[in-house]
């Protein structure tokens, strides 16, 4: 059956058919905070709902969109790829595409850069990172920063700094450690053994999303250099234009062992990321013949992918969307911080081009309300102001972290001016209601959050020995 006849024979039944063969309790928590919308199309910073409603999309896929939704350019790369009936996979030989991209990525690199291996997602590039640095160097130890985020799979979740990620599957892998992030002095106590294979850090962390001083990540590349550690740099969400710059790691002059990317390098339209290597690197995993194959990933770089990644590396240079990206930010920047003079529960406001966080604390003299929402759940006050962006002025957005009363952005890069004036009026609307703290929203909040509780009664069992998690939080 065409792919339009089965869409339209089964119109309505998204949510009903996801929940009942994918994730029920996925479903269950979209309806229980007012986001189970039909989503019936997208183009750049915007969502289209199954009644034509718009909705300005800052949440972007958690930074996937970065050339904006449905570019048109990157597929028309897809089409032609499709139409050109391209070799693909041949696994024992080569297409030219995976060869182009890889080109076209270093170019763009630091010069530390020379090799690149193609992944699915940025949690696999992650892997490929730390395993290709242990055998790199001899050393088994990987060094990592608390609250740091690298992906969900086993190795990436031994290296997050967030135990509300990692709790519920260990034992993790062994040989893993945290150091807080912009602290070189505990990074310099790590590595002294000279024991360390990898460092990997994020730039911007993510969860937070959190800055470094000015001097930070380049002390940090020399500690690696001074103890034989490997730097390794993720951008997964930061690559690609975001921080105002092709990699956040240009702000500072990095040089860098290891570069993972992902997210956005398709434009959002097909599954793809890189890990970026020294030669140097390369040359002692990759030694010979017989260790030609020593990591790879069976759909990593297939065509549709590197069509993909093409595309969007040249929407990204002929639209100067890092360019833009900066721009739209300062402006961003400048329309909030007074923000935090304006009202109490405003604690500060953060970004560097498109990644920006508002953060919230009690306010001065102390709010009954206020505490009896922490004592249910750390961060709901955060909460309060994302839903109604959402229902009442069309804006999506996400809590970044868990137990934060922080809401962070990654949108498109393609944002507009006025959808800057669309947002910053959104927001003081929003928070002139919420700060007031009025019943409504305190309950609304609290029967959401007790809505998240595990069922475990049901079954006969104990009461979860751990707080609440965030069902509003990416």
């Amino acid at each position: 059956m065409p792919l339009r006849e089965l869409l339209d024979e089964h119109r309505g039944e998204e949510l009903d058919l996801y929940a009942r063969t994918i994730n029920p309790q996925f479903v269950r928590l979209l309806r229980t905070i007012g986001f189970d919308r039909r989503w019936a199309r997208a183009e750049g910073a915007y969502l289209y709902d199954a009644d034509g409603t718009r909705f300005l999309d800052l949440l972007g896929g958690f930074g996937m969109y970065n050339v904006g939704r449905n570019n048109p350019r990157v597929r028309a790369a897809l089409v032609e790829a499709l139409e050109l009936e391209t070799p693909g996979k041949v696994q024992l030989g080569i297409s030219p595409l995976p060869g182009l991209l890889a080109s076209a990525l270093l170019e763009r690199a630091p010069s530390s850069l020379g090799r690149v291996l193609f992944t699915s997602s940025g949690t696999e590039a992650v892997e490929a990172a730390l395993k290709l640095g242990r055998a790199a160097t001899g050393r088994s130890k990987v060094v990592s920063c608390e609250h740091g985020f690298h992906g969900l799979t086993l190795g990436s979740l031994s290296a997050a700094g967030d135990a509300a990620f990692s709790a519920r599957f260990g034992p993790l892998l062994p040989g893993f450690s945290r150091v807080p992030f912009d602290d070189l002095d505990a990074l310099e106590e790590a590595l002294r053994g000279e024991d360390v294979a990898v460092f990997i850090v994020e730039p911007v962390q993510g969860h937070g999303p959190q800055f470094p001083h000015d001097h930070y990540l380049a002390g940090a590349q020399e500690l690696c250099r001074r103890y034989g550690t490997l730097f390794c740099v993720d951008e997964v969400q930061t690559g690609f234009g975001r921080t105002g710059r092709m990699f956040a790691l240009d702000h500072w002059g990095l040089e860098p062992d290891l570069l993972t990317v992902a997210k956005s390098l398709s434009g959002g339209y097909v599954p793809v990321g890189a890990l970026l290597m020294s030669t140097t690197v390369y040359d002692a995993v990759f030694d010979s013949l017989e260790h030609s194959v020593s990591h790879g990933s069976t759909f990593a770089p297939n065509d549709l992918a590197m069509a993909a990644g093409l595309a969007t590396l040249d929407e990204l240079d002929a639209q100067h969307l890092s360019e833009r990206a900066a721009r739209m930010g300062e402006l961003l920047l400048e329309r909030t911080l007074p923000l935090v003079e304006r009202y109490e529960v405003v604690k500060g406001v953060r970004g560097l081009g498109l990644i920006w966080a508002i953060e919230f604390e009690e306010p001065a003299g102390g709010s009954r309300s206020w505490r009896m929402l922490e004592r249910v759940q750390t961060g709901l006050f955060a909460q309060l102001v994302v839903v109604p962006l959402f229902s009442d002025h069309k804006i999506l957005s996400q809590v970044s972290g868990h137990d934060s009363n922080v809401i962070k952005i990654l949108p498109p890069l393609v944002l507009s001016e006025n959808d800057v004036d669309w947002f910053v009026e959104a927001l003081e609307a929003t928070l002139a209601r919420a700060e007031k703290l009025p019943r409504a929203m305190v309950r609304f909040a609290i029967r959401a959050a007790r809505a998240n509780v595990p069922s475990r009664a049901k079954r006969g069992e104990k009461p979860a020995p751990r707080k609440m998690r965030s069902i509003f939080r990416g």
